[in-house]
């Protein structure tokens, strides 16, 4: 093992035992999607790099609540790869970066985020089957809202509404800007061709950034901790099932959600295969997913059947869910066992 790779593998250990044992304090909302296999870097950092292919670019589209007055919707566009240096043997090193956007209410409050991530892929053992991979992620986050788009309790006089008349609130800005970090690690574990597991855990707003139109110190963005379990296992010839299970902290806010997918080849040598499954948000939603996925692009839709209390507005209206993934592979050459000899006319 490499001074790099031992490194690493003693760095992510720290970052386990760190992340377990703060466990019960990193009980605030933030970006998040249903499919959350379909923005692998708002999941976990450690994901950077961990695919079969050479390059990949990866998009996902949400909106909200579209039959309240103001819908909220989220974007994120992504593109990571992954390569060796001179003197590794067979760990690799991922490395990325990620834009999200997300706007939301009457006074189109939004957030843009812009992250370069980065990972460290490290073989358990000599097969490759079992991989242990840790992660980073640190950007830039600039939140804000439109103070046009607002209105106040002193604005209303003599029951009628006047924009002109003073609101009594007192913004010293509209907007903040601040510095964001993430970390994960991720345990990936390659039963057979079509059966793999993987557990990840992964931290973020590791430094507790300040957030505030008021120059308040006090007012922080809550740490939240991802608990994430994949497995996948083939049926039959032709079906897999997948569970899968997300767990996540934030301040006072839990979210919890499990899912069951079938997967059906369509055909192997294609690598195409179409998907359905259902998936549940604890007291939020149930959410329907389909997949399909040929060659190296995949694509998933969802919808969420929302059940929490909200219903009152929304009908039980949720949110729509669109991604996409393409996977950049490099023609291997084909390279003759045995020297040919030229012909000539």
């Amino acid at each position: 093992m490499s001074k790099l790779s031992q490194y690493t593998s003693w760095l992510g250990a720290c970052l386990l035992i760190y992340l377990l044992f703060n466990f019960n304090w990193m009980i605030g909302q933030d970006v998040h999607f249903s499919q959350y296999n379909g923005s692998v870097f708002n999941l976990n950092p450690s994901l950077t790099g961990l695919f079969d292919g050479d390059y990949r670019l990866n998009t996902i589209y949400r909106r909200q609540w579209a039959s309240v007055p103001v819908p909220y919707s989220s974007f994120s566009f992504s593109g990571d790869t992954r390569f060796k240096l001179k003197k590794m043997k067979s760990d690799c090193i991922g490395a990325g970066l990620i834009f999200n956007n997300d706007v939301s209410g009457t006074t189109h409050y939004n957030t843009n985020q812009i992250y370069a991530s980065a990972s460290y892929i490290h073989p358990l053992n000599s097969d490759s089957n079992l991989l242990w991979t840790n992660g980073l992620m640190i950007g830039i986050s600039n939140v804000g809202f439109n103070y046009n788009k607002m209105t106040f309790d002193e604005q209303y006089q003599n029951n009628s509404y006047n924009a002109s008349n003073n609101t009594g609130e007192n913004f010293q800005k509209t907007n903040s800007t601040f510095l964001d970090f993430h970390a994960g690690s991720l345990i990936q574990y390659q039963i057979k061709p079509r059966g793999i597991i993987q557990y990840g855990l992964s931290f973020h707003h590791v430094t507790n950034p300040k957030l505030s139109f008021q120059n308040n110190l006090n007012i922080k963005i809550d740490p939240k901790l991802h608990n994430y379990l994949h497995f996948s296992y083939p049926l039959s010839e032709r079906l897999d099932g997948i569970a899968e299970l997300l767990f996540a902290y934030q301040g006072k806010y839990k979210e919890f959600n499990p899912g069951i997918q079938l997967k059906y080849w369509l055909n192997m040598k294609d690598n195409q295969s179409t998907s359905i499954g259902i998936y549940g948000r604890a007291k939020d939603a149930v959410i329907i997913r389909l997949g399909y996925q040929i060659k190296t692009l995949t694509t998933g839709v969802s919808y969420d059947i929302n059940t929490s209390p909200f219903i009152a507005a929304t009908s039980r209206r949720g949110g729509i869910e669109f991604y996409l993934i393409y996977i950049f592979k490099k023609l291997v050459p084909f390279m003759p066992k045995k020297r040919i000899c030229p012909i000539y006319m």
